[in-house]
């Protein structure tokens, strides 16, 4: 499977709200691909979100502010 790798870190830096990029990352990925979302914090919100589109999660805790987490669809 081949993953797509989203940093939403600028758009917080600019104080901008990075859903609609996540969710037309999320729409745009092919049948074979999966989402690698780079953040600055847990977006715990976004796992139901997730969830109802038919995406598992793992969530990596990088340290130093950097969070992983890999949206796979059909899981």
């Amino acid at each position: 499977m081949r993953t797509r790798e989203l940093d939403v870190r600028p758009f917080h830096e600019r104080g901008e709200e990075p859903f609609e990029a996540i969710m037309s990352a999320v729409e745009s990925l092919q049948e074979n691909e999966q989402l690698l979302l780079i953040n600055s914090f847990e977006p715990k919100p976004l796992y139901a979100v997730m969830r109802r589109k038919g995406f598992s999660h793992v969530t990596m805790d990088m340290g130093d502010g950097e969070w992983r987490v890999l949206f796979v669809p059909g899981m």
